[in-house]
């Protein structure tokens, strides 16, 4: 889940906690086959592909399903079809939520995912409903043992990147997102395979919430980052060093 860094920190530690290795792997095969089918099976010429592999990679990824997918997907007779998604909404507290997701069944996807706004006592909008409480970006994570953040910051600039925030886990670096496979490429010929490389959104204002407020918006992200569609959960939440601290304790 993409947004505030220290909530990046928490949904890393709680998803190791969870041993949810294999859904990450699910929902990386997904987004490699889509990949191959868009733009083809050579990642030198397919920059999405490129950025999939980089996902696969930074996760282990076993290379014999990296390359299985892109053999199945590369197939004439490949039956997976996976349309791009994107759903809106508002969460506990009315904090607001974006759902990116790839599926082979909108109808299920949605139904799903209503679902799960709803027992959360929130409620899913219609697109744009909060879009604009956002900013379309690339974004680029690095663990923060690749440098220090002034040596991340100048290459960062130097590869036509925006923003940096680095803190003791990660670098995490924006760029606008009609520059980002530029940006990125720099970076991985810099660093190596990032954490995380994509296209995210990243709020332009945020919502500060207290513990009991959050681990209700937190349990809600947790039920759809579960959901086989959805790819990625993004929110305009902020939380104090206090909360981050006992939610990652939980």
């Amino acid at each position: 889940m993409a947004g505030h860094s220290k909530f990046a920190n928490i949904k890393h530690r709680k998803a190791a906690q969870d041993g949810k290795r294999t859904k990450i792997f699910s929902k990386i095969v997904r987004e490699i086959v889509v990949a191959v089918k868009q733009g083809g099976p050579d990642a030198g010429s397919n920059p999405r592909l490129r950025g999939a592999l980089q996902s696969a990679r930074a996760a282990n990824l076993p290379k014999d399903r990296i390359e299985s997918a892109i053999k199945k997907a590369s197939g004439a007779d490949s039956t997976e079809n996976y349309e791009e998604a994107r759903y809106e909404g508002y969460g506990p507290a009315g904090i607001a939520v974006i759902i990116d997701a790839l599926t082979d069944n909108r109808n299920r996807t949605v139904s799903e995912i209503r679902s799960a706004f709803s027992k959360a006592g929130g409620n899913l909008g219609e697109t744009g409903s909060v879009g604009f409480m956002f900013d379309r970006v690339g974004f680029v994570q690095f663990k923060a043992e690749i440098g220090s953040a002034d040596d991340v910051l100048e290459q960062a600039i130097e590869a036509g990147a925006e923003d940096v925030e680095s803190d003791e886990t990660y670098h995490t670096i924006y760029c606008d997102s009609n520059d980002f496979n530029t940006v990125r490429d720099y970076l991985v010929e810099k660093y190596g395979d990032p954490e995380a490389a994509r296209l995210s959104w990243k709020p332009n204002t945020t919502t500060q919430l207290g513990l009991d407020q959050a681990r209700s918006l937190f349990k809600m992200v947790d039920v759809l980052e579960d959901n086989d569609d959805v790819q990625y959960v993004t929110t305009n939440v902020e939380v104090s060093d206090e909360v981050a601290q006992a939610l990652a304790e939980e």
